[in-house]
């Protein structure tokens, strides 16, 4: 139980890797405010969260991209549990398309998402974790495609970077506070969006060094470390969890 006392959100967690974050952190003693955009998987994820523990789970659905959003589960956090010690930013959106001919309605939203989303969670949580003087974890999703080049990617693969040049930074700005900050970048990972694309797996396993994509419970144990108590002094750092596929990069194509 080596969450217990502590206090989380994560965002995007109706479903995927999200949930899978909530409910380890759930089943180590976390108090864990659970954000989707949409209220059913929202609703589902909560119930089967509160199996674990009857009090241990609030689900708030809505659009973690806007700031009376991010405001409001920040206050749940504090009002229901007593403070914030730990944020993931895990909710983006990926929206492909050939470079000329890429709408502009599209990159808005993978930014505002993806990047202006992500900003202004650890905004707030930073805010209330300053004023609680006890530190804190704060946890950015990246992506591979932040490392290497993939087609059709170009808005979502920049703001997956940017996303990891947001956690080096704010070393400077969170480190006096006690607040440690990074990232993650998985690679193809089976959730159910995935398992709905005919081949994924298959496709996946021969260009992955390992031999097989990453599954939730790959991406949510390496969250976990970095967000606990035995990573405190590892911070601005994203880590890849891809099965190696990166070191060799071959295209799904």
């Amino acid at each position: 139980m080596r969450f217990s006392n502590k206090v989380a959100i994560v965002t995007g967690a109706g479903q995927g890797i999200g949930f899978e974050i909530g409910r380890y952190l759930a089943r180590q003693g976390a108090r864990v405010v659970l954000n989707d955009l949409d209220p059913l998987l929202t609703s589902q994820a909560e119930d089967k969260i509160l199996d674990i523990d009857s009090s241990c789970c609030i689900g708030m659905a809505g659009d973690c991209s806007q700031t009376a959003v991010i405001r409001q589960m920040v206050d749940t956090a504090v009002n229901r549990f007593g403070s914030l010690d730990i944020v993931i930013a895990n909710a983006g959106i990926t929206l492909f398309g050939e470079f000329l001919s890429y709408p502009e309605e599209s990159f808005r939203r993978v930014m505002q998402v993806n990047l202006f989303g992500s900003f202004f969670l650890a905004q707030a949580a930073a805010g209330q974790m300053k004023k609680q003087a006890s530190g804190g974890s704060i946890l950015f999703m990246s992506s591979v495609t932040g490392h290497q080049a993939h087609k059709d990617l170009a808005a979502y693969s920049m703001s997956k970077a940017a996303l990891e040049m947001l956690a080096k930074n704010l070393v400077i700005e969170l480190s006096p506070f006690k607040i440690n900050v990074n990232a993650i970048a998985p690679g193809a990972t089976l959730t159910e969006r995935t398992m709905d694309d005919p081949g994924y797996e298959e496709t996946w396993s021969k260009l992955t060094p390992m031999g097989r994509p990453a599954t939730v419970e790959d991406i949510a144990g390496t969250a976990l470390f970095l967000v606990s108590d035995e990573a405190r002094h590892i911070t601005g750092q994203s880590l890849i969890v891809d099965g190696g596929w990166t070191a060799v990069s071959p295209p799904p194509f």
